[in-house]
């Protein structure tokens, strides 16, 4: 059994969406002056780094929290895909082209935005690769239950809110922020374990994949 961590590590230098407010972690007690132990506290918005996108995000809704999302979605049989570096946009068509299996529950795209990982890309990238409103409906009628990307977005930059809706509204857990660079396309089994926040639309999460 390998494990594969896909989590991006929180720390200042990761970018964030551009508006938002950067990641910060403080020491607030420190061993080394004296308190009896070391305190941090960490700054940032739900959606920094690796996290969950729930319908609430899109969608509102009392139940439509990222505490209320199922972790029988969150967790199990995952398959990786892996598109050309040429892919700038995965459509409908590009989905018919690029087959994944037809059961698949849990789809991870592993796309050129894994690269920013690798390189340590410290500023935002606003042409990532992301999914088209038609994409995303395609996800829909495939029955998708959970959807990965590898950039900070599933949706493109600036036109955000049709690709989510699609797949919020259709009980589709959004999973954005993987790092993919070091993994083969190919089955997993995925366990992605959003903080349990009150009433959040999202929540920083530890994802892993477990290559059996």
């Amino acid at each position: 059994m390998r494990i594969h961590d896909i989590s991006l590590t929180l720390s200042p230098d990761l970018p964030v969406w551009p508006g938002d407010p950067p990641i910060s972690l403080k020491r607030i007690m420190q061993i080394e002056t004296g308190d009896e132990a070391n305190v941090t506290t960490l700054e940032t918005t739900v959606h920094a780094g690796t996290h969950v996108d729930a319908p609430f995000h899109f969608l509102g809704g009392e139940t439509a929290t990222v505490d209320n999302l199922l972790l029988e979605i969150l967790s199990g049989r995952a398959y990786v895909l892996h598109l050309p570096d040429e892919v700038n946009l995965i459509t409908a068509d590009i989905l018919h082209r690029h087959a994944f299996p037809t059961r698949t529950k849990r789809l991870l795209f592993k796309t050129r935005n894994s690269y920013f990982w690798q390189r340590g890309e410290k500023e935002f990238q606003n042409d990532f690769v992301a999914i088209s409103p038609d994409g995303a409906q395609f996800l829909v009628e495939r029955k998708v239950k959970l959807v990965g990307v590898d950039y900070l977005s599933v949706a493109p930059y600036q036109h955000g809110a049709p690709t989510h809706r699609i797949l919020l509204a259709a009980g589709i857990v959004v999973l954005e922020g993987l790092n993919l660079s070091q993994v083969e396309p190919g089955r997993y089994t995925l366990y992605a374990l959003p903080l349990k926040i009150a009433a959040s639309d999202g929540s920083p999460a530890r994802v892993i994949l477990i290559e059996n």
